[in-house]
């Protein structure tokens, strides 16, 4: 876990590279992980599958924005929600949904973010391979736009006010 006094976005994506669409999540943590790379305030972290484990690093983040591949979406399409914790009991898998680690992040530390966000992109093929479908490539810009919009706000809301000071 990375300090908490600088951890203010932690981007938390999901997805496997080893077939096809399912990787963009993955994919666009590598492009923020460089994107970011010099600004303590982002935090990125890939997994294949998200686990309990990440619900420490979400209860010490002020912001979270999830990146994952959509198989309800249209292929391509780009597409953000705002994310509430799941209610009730959170069922302890090898796998958990964004709202299902938000639940797990308030019961385990007491702690959620401000905000969370899931950001999807629409999959057209989980065929076998690293490679991206031609649909998906064609949503990276906008979605690498949408990922740096989230930052940018995240960062003017949790700015101190400077008269406040």
């Amino acid at each position: 876990m990375r300090n908490s006094d600088h951890l203010r976005c932690l981007i938390l994506a999901c997805g496997n590279p080893l077939r096809g669409d399912d990787g963009v999540g993955p994919w666009l943590a590598a492009w923020a992980a460089e994107r970011y790379r010099a600004e303590p305030d982002v935090y990125v972290i890939a997994r294949q599958q998200w686990g309990p484990e990440l619900a420490e690093e979400i209860a010490h983040s002020k912001c979270v924005l999830f990146l994952d591949s959509s198989l309800q979406a249209r292929p391509g399409a780009v597409e953000t929600m705002e994310i509430e914790p799941a209610e009730g009991v959170v069922n302890w898998t090898h796998h958990l949904g964004a709202a299902e680690l938000l639940a797990l992040s308030r019961g385990l530390y007491g702690s959620l973010p401000r905000r969370a966000v899931l950001l999807t992109v629409g999959m057209s093929s989980m065929a076998m391979g690293e490679e991206l479908s031609e649909t998906v490539r064609a949503a990276i810009p906008e979605a690498r736009a949408q990922i740096e919009r989230f930052v940018l706000s995240q960062r003017a809301a949790l700015a101190p006010c400077p008269l406040a000071q």
